[in-house]
Protein backbone atom coordinates (compact mmCIF):
# COMPACT_ATOMS: atom_id res chain seq x y z
CA UNK A 1 0.00 0.00 0.00
CA UNK A 2 0.96 3.91 -0.64
CA UNK A 3 0.57 4.97 2.06
CA UNK A 4 1.86 8.57 1.36
CA UNK A 5 -0.56 9.02 -1.73
CA UNK A 6 -3.52 6.81 -0.32
CA UNK A 7 -3.87 9.59 3.01
CA UNK A 8 -3.10 12.40 0.60
CA UNK A 9 -5.93 11.65 -2.48
CA UNK A 10 -8.70 12.08 0.55
CA UNK A 11 -7.04 15.94 0.79
CA UNK A 12 -6.83 15.90 4.74
CA UNK A 13 -4.88 18.51 6.34
CA UNK A 14 -2.63 17.75 9.18
CA UNK A 15 -0.41 18.89 11.71
CA UNK A 16 0.82 20.03 14.90
CA UNK A 17 1.00 22.75 17.00
CA UNK A 18 4.72 23.81 16.83
CA UNK A 19 7.38 25.76 18.69
CA UNK A 20 8.15 29.14 18.30
CA UNK A 21 11.59 28.62 19.79
CA UNK A 22 14.80 30.95 18.63
CA UNK A 23 12.14 32.49 16.07
CA UNK A 24 8.87 32.31 15.13
CA UNK A 25 9.79 31.79 11.42
CA UNK A 26 11.61 28.78 12.79
CA UNK A 27 7.92 27.28 13.28
CA UNK A 28 7.74 27.04 9.82
CA UNK A 29 10.62 25.48 9.42
CA UNK A 30 9.44 22.58 12.26
CA UNK A 31 6.03 22.30 10.63
CA UNK A 32 7.74 21.35 7.24
CA UNK A 33 10.06 18.76 8.74
CA UNK A 34 7.42 16.91 10.30
CA UNK A 35 5.67 16.68 6.98
CA UNK A 36 2.80 18.74 8.21
CA UNK A 37 -0.17 20.35 5.57
CA UNK A 38 -0.95 22.77 8.17
CA UNK A 39 0.01 24.04 11.81
CA UNK A 40 -0.55 26.00 15.14
CA UNK A 41 1.50 28.22 17.31
CA UNK A 42 1.62 30.57 20.48
CA UNK A 43 2.75 33.89 18.92
CA UNK A 44 3.98 34.37 22.47
CA UNK A 45 5.12 33.12 25.85
CA UNK A 46 1.71 31.34 26.51
CA UNK A 47 2.41 31.69 30.24
CA UNK A 48 3.68 35.38 30.51
CA UNK A 49 1.37 38.73 30.18
CA UNK A 50 3.81 40.24 28.51
CA UNK A 51 4.20 39.11 24.93
CA UNK A 52 7.55 38.72 23.12
CA UNK A 53 8.53 41.62 20.86
CA UNK A 54 7.69 40.79 17.19
CA UNK A 55 10.06 42.22 14.83
CA UNK A 56 9.69 43.48 11.55
CA UNK A 57 12.34 40.81 9.78
CA UNK A 58 10.86 38.07 11.74
CA UNK A 59 7.07 38.83 10.63
CA UNK A 60 8.93 39.27 6.85
CA UNK A 61 10.93 35.80 7.12
CA UNK A 62 7.50 33.78 8.87
CA UNK A 63 5.80 34.97 6.07
CA UNK A 64 8.37 34.31 3.05
CA UNK A 65 8.79 30.49 4.51
CA UNK A 66 4.85 30.24 5.09
CA UNK A 67 4.35 30.96 1.73
CA UNK A 68 7.98 28.63 0.30
CA UNK A 69 6.63 26.15 2.26
CA UNK A 70 2.79 26.47 0.83
CA UNK A 71 1.48 26.18 4.08
CA UNK A 72 -2.63 27.82 3.00
CA UNK A 73 -3.59 27.81 6.64
CA UNK A 74 -2.19 28.25 10.15
CA UNK A 75 -3.72 29.09 13.30
CA UNK A 76 -2.71 30.83 16.53
CA UNK A 77 -3.47 29.90 19.87
CA UNK A 78 -4.17 32.20 22.56
CA UNK A 79 -1.89 32.04 25.86
CA UNK A 80 -3.03 30.03 28.50
CA UNK A 81 -3.15 32.94 31.42
CA UNK A 82 -6.15 35.10 29.84
CA UNK A 83 -10.00 34.51 31.40
CA UNK A 84 -12.39 36.24 29.02
CA UNK A 85 -15.20 35.58 31.69
CA UNK A 86 -13.87 36.62 34.85
CA UNK A 87 -15.26 38.52 37.40
CA UNK A 88 -11.93 39.83 38.67
CA UNK A 89 -11.78 43.38 36.98
CA UNK A 90 -7.72 43.36 36.61
CA UNK A 91 -7.42 39.71 35.38
CA UNK A 92 -10.39 40.37 32.96
CA UNK A 93 -8.73 43.57 31.94
CA UNK A 94 -5.12 41.78 31.02
CA UNK A 95 -7.29 38.89 29.28
CA UNK A 96 -8.89 41.20 26.44
CA UNK A 97 -5.88 43.11 26.63
CA UNK A 98 -4.09 40.02 25.56
CA UNK A 99 -7.01 38.98 23.28
CA UNK A 100 -6.92 42.10 21.27
CA UNK A 101 -2.68 42.21 20.91
CA UNK A 102 -2.97 38.88 19.83
CA UNK A 103 -5.33 39.35 17.52
CA UNK A 104 -2.94 42.30 16.35
CA UNK A 105 0.15 39.96 15.94
CA UNK A 106 -1.87 37.24 13.85
CA UNK A 107 -3.04 40.58 11.26
CA UNK A 108 1.00 41.29 11.29
CA UNK A 109 1.65 37.70 10.44
CA UNK A 110 -1.35 37.13 7.87
CA UNK A 111 -2.86 34.22 10.08
CA UNK A 112 -6.81 34.16 9.75
CA UNK A 113 -7.72 32.30 12.80
CA UNK A 114 -6.79 32.48 16.31
CA UNK A 115 -8.12 29.89 19.15
CA UNK A 116 -9.39 30.74 21.65
CA UNK A 117 -10.65 28.95 25.57
CA UNK A 118 -13.27 30.97 26.84
CA UNK A 119 -12.81 30.43 30.97
CA UNK A 120 -13.86 30.56 34.10
CA UNK A 121 -16.77 32.32 35.81
CA UNK A 122 -15.36 31.69 39.10
CA UNK A 123 -18.79 30.55 40.28
CA UNK A 124 -20.03 33.92 40.01
CA UNK A 125 -22.48 32.80 37.12
CA UNK A 126 -22.72 31.30 33.64
CA UNK A 127 -24.77 34.79 32.07
CA UNK A 128 -22.13 37.28 33.45
CA UNK A 129 -19.77 34.46 31.86
CA UNK A 130 -20.75 34.57 28.99
CA UNK A 131 -21.56 38.55 28.52
CA UNK A 132 -18.04 39.36 29.96
CA UNK A 133 -16.61 36.91 26.83
CA UNK A 134 -19.12 38.66 24.52
CA UNK A 135 -17.79 41.98 25.58
CA UNK A 136 -14.49 40.57 24.90
CA UNK A 137 -15.26 39.30 21.14
CA UNK A 138 -17.30 42.38 20.40
CA UNK A 139 -13.65 44.49 21.19
CA UNK A 140 -11.55 42.36 18.81
CA UNK A 141 -13.62 42.02 15.97
CA UNK A 142 -13.91 45.65 15.83
CA UNK A 143 -10.32 45.86 16.01
CA UNK A 144 -10.27 43.14 13.46
CA UNK A 145 -13.17 43.99 11.11
CA UNK A 146 -13.02 40.14 9.95
CA UNK A 147 -9.17 39.54 9.18
CA UNK A 148 -8.95 37.12 11.70
CA UNK A 149 -11.84 34.37 12.42
CA UNK A 150 -11.58 33.75 16.58
CA UNK A 151 -12.40 30.29 17.35
CA UNK A 152 -13.73 28.98 19.89
CA UNK A 153 -12.55 26.01 21.44
CA UNK A 154 -14.78 23.49 24.06
CA UNK A 155 -13.59 22.48 27.15
CA UNK A 156 -13.61 19.42 29.36
CA UNK A 157 -16.01 20.64 31.80
CA UNK A 158 -14.19 21.56 35.35
CA UNK A 159 -16.18 23.25 37.59
CA UNK A 160 -17.39 27.35 36.35
CA UNK A 161 -15.86 26.28 33.08
CA UNK A 162 -17.74 27.76 30.00
CA UNK A 163 -16.97 25.75 26.99
CA UNK A 164 -17.96 22.14 27.35
CA UNK A 165 -21.53 22.24 25.75
CA UNK A 166 -22.22 23.12 22.10
CA UNK A 167 -25.05 25.38 23.58
CA UNK A 168 -22.68 27.31 25.75
CA UNK A 169 -20.99 27.77 22.02
CA UNK A 170 -23.90 28.78 20.95
CA UNK A 171 -25.15 31.09 23.62
CA UNK A 172 -21.83 32.85 22.12
CA UNK A 173 -21.75 33.32 18.67
CA UNK A 174 -25.15 34.00 18.72
CA UNK A 175 -24.66 37.21 21.30
CA UNK A 176 -21.66 38.32 19.32
CA UNK A 177 -22.17 41.79 16.77
CA UNK A 178 -20.58 40.39 13.34
CA UNK A 179 -20.59 36.81 14.40
CA UNK A 180 -19.59 35.65 10.96
CA UNK A 181 -16.01 36.62 12.37
CA UNK A 182 -16.67 33.77 15.08
CA UNK A 183 -16.25 30.30 14.82
CA UNK A 184 -16.01 27.03 16.62
CA UNK A 185 -12.99 24.88 17.16
CA UNK A 186 -13.65 20.90 18.46
CA UNK A 187 -11.09 19.30 20.35
CA UNK A 188 -11.68 15.91 20.71
CA UNK A 189 -10.09 15.22 24.14
CA UNK A 190 -12.50 18.04 25.45
CA UNK A 191 -15.14 16.67 23.57
CA UNK A 192 -14.79 13.28 25.03
CA UNK A 193 -14.19 14.20 28.59
CA UNK A 194 -16.95 16.54 28.24
CA UNK A 195 -19.51 13.72 27.92
CA UNK A 196 -19.47 13.71 23.78
CA UNK A 197 -19.55 10.08 22.32
CA UNK A 198 -16.86 10.29 19.26
CA UNK A 199 -15.62 6.88 19.37
CA UNK A 200 -18.95 4.62 18.20
CA UNK A 201 -20.37 5.22 15.27
CA UNK A 202 -23.88 6.00 16.93
CA UNK A 203 -21.62 8.52 19.01
CA UNK A 204 -20.03 10.20 16.00
CA UNK A 205 -23.32 10.40 14.44
CA UNK A 206 -25.21 11.98 17.12
CA UNK A 207 -22.54 14.48 18.56
CA UNK A 208 -22.40 15.70 14.64
CA UNK A 209 -25.88 16.12 14.26
CA UNK A 210 -26.19 17.80 18.04
CA UNK A 211 -23.30 20.22 16.75
CA UNK A 212 -25.12 20.79 13.52
CA UNK A 213 -28.18 21.64 15.27
CA UNK A 214 -26.69 24.25 17.82
CA UNK A 215 -23.59 25.43 16.51
CA UNK A 216 -23.76 24.69 12.83
CA UNK A 217 -21.15 23.12 11.17
CA UNK A 218 -20.53 25.70 8.98
CA UNK A 219 -19.24 27.63 12.41
CA UNK A 220 -16.48 24.51 12.41
CA UNK A 221 -12.98 25.34 10.90
CA UNK A 222 -10.50 23.47 12.77
CA UNK A 223 -10.21 20.20 14.69
CA UNK A 224 -7.85 19.84 17.77
CA UNK A 225 -7.23 15.64 17.29
CA UNK A 226 -5.79 14.52 20.72
CA UNK A 227 -6.83 11.04 22.27
CA UNK A 228 -8.07 11.73 25.78
CA UNK A 229 -6.31 10.00 29.47
CA UNK A 230 -9.77 10.25 30.75
CA UNK A 231 -13.02 8.15 30.50
CA UNK A 232 -16.00 9.47 28.48
CA UNK A 233 -17.45 12.05 30.76
CA UNK A 234 -14.72 12.40 32.76
CA UNK A 235 -13.75 16.19 32.80
CA UNK A 236 -10.43 15.31 32.72
CA UNK A 237 -8.11 17.40 30.35
CA UNK A 238 -5.47 15.82 29.52
CA UNK A 239 -4.28 14.69 26.35
CA UNK A 240 -2.92 11.39 24.92
CA UNK A 241 -1.25 9.89 21.98
CA UNK A 242 -3.09 9.23 18.98
CA UNK A 243 -4.97 5.48 19.74
CA UNK A 244 -3.44 5.17 22.99
CA UNK A 245 -5.96 6.86 25.66
CA UNK A 246 -9.61 6.14 25.81
CA UNK A 247 -10.81 6.98 22.46
CA UNK A 248 -8.37 4.74 20.84
CA UNK A 249 -7.62 3.93 17.12
CA UNK A 250 -11.10 2.60 16.49
CA UNK A 251 -12.81 5.14 17.83
CA UNK A 252 -10.17 7.73 15.51
CA UNK A 253 -11.15 5.85 12.60
CA UNK A 254 -14.90 6.65 13.65
CA UNK A 255 -14.03 10.20 14.05
CA UNK A 256 -12.59 10.39 10.91
CA UNK A 257 -14.97 8.85 8.51
CA UNK A 258 -17.42 11.62 9.83
CA UNK A 259 -17.40 15.36 8.25
CA UNK A 260 -15.45 16.82 11.03
CA UNK A 261 -12.36 15.42 9.40
CA UNK A 262 -13.01 17.70 6.23
CA UNK A 263 -11.68 20.91 8.45
CA UNK A 264 -7.78 21.14 9.25
CA UNK A 265 -6.49 18.32 12.10
CA UNK A 266 -4.29 19.63 14.30
CA UNK A 267 -2.63 17.54 17.06
CA UNK A 268 -1.48 18.87 20.66
CA UNK A 269 -0.16 15.57 21.59
CA UNK A 270 2.17 14.83 25.09
CA UNK A 271 6.00 15.60 24.66
CA UNK A 272 7.25 12.46 25.84
CA UNK A 273 9.62 9.12 25.14
CA UNK A 274 6.57 6.97 24.14
CA UNK A 275 5.87 8.38 21.14
CA UNK A 276 7.26 11.45 18.70
CA UNK A 277 5.53 13.85 16.83
CA UNK A 278 6.15 12.08 13.42
CA UNK A 279 4.61 8.68 15.27
CA UNK A 280 1.54 10.18 15.82
CA UNK A 281 1.78 11.90 12.37
CA UNK A 282 1.92 8.61 10.91
CA UNK A 283 -0.27 7.17 12.81
CA UNK A 284 -2.97 9.46 12.04
CA UNK A 285 -1.95 9.07 7.95
CA UNK A 286 -2.28 4.85 8.63
CA UNK A 287 -5.83 5.66 10.05
CA UNK A 288 -6.91 7.77 7.15
CA UNK A 289 -5.59 4.78 3.98
CA UNK A 290 -7.78 2.74 6.26
CA UNK A 291 -11.09 4.64 6.00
Amino acid sequence: MNLKNNWENKNFLIGFHVSIKGSLDLSVDRAAELGCTVFQIFTTNPRSWRPRVLTDLETEKFNEKRIKNNFQKVFSHMPYLPNLASPKIKVYDLSVKTLLSEVSRCMRLNIPFLVTHLGSHLGEGYRRGVKRIIDALNQANNLSKGKVKILLENTAGSPNSIGSKFEHIGDIINGVQHNSYIGFCFDTCHGWAAGYDIKTVKGVNETVEKLDNIIGLKKVYLIHLNDSVGGLGSHIDRHEHIGLGSIGLDGFKNFLRSCLSQQPLIMETPIDERRSDLENLLTVKKIISEL
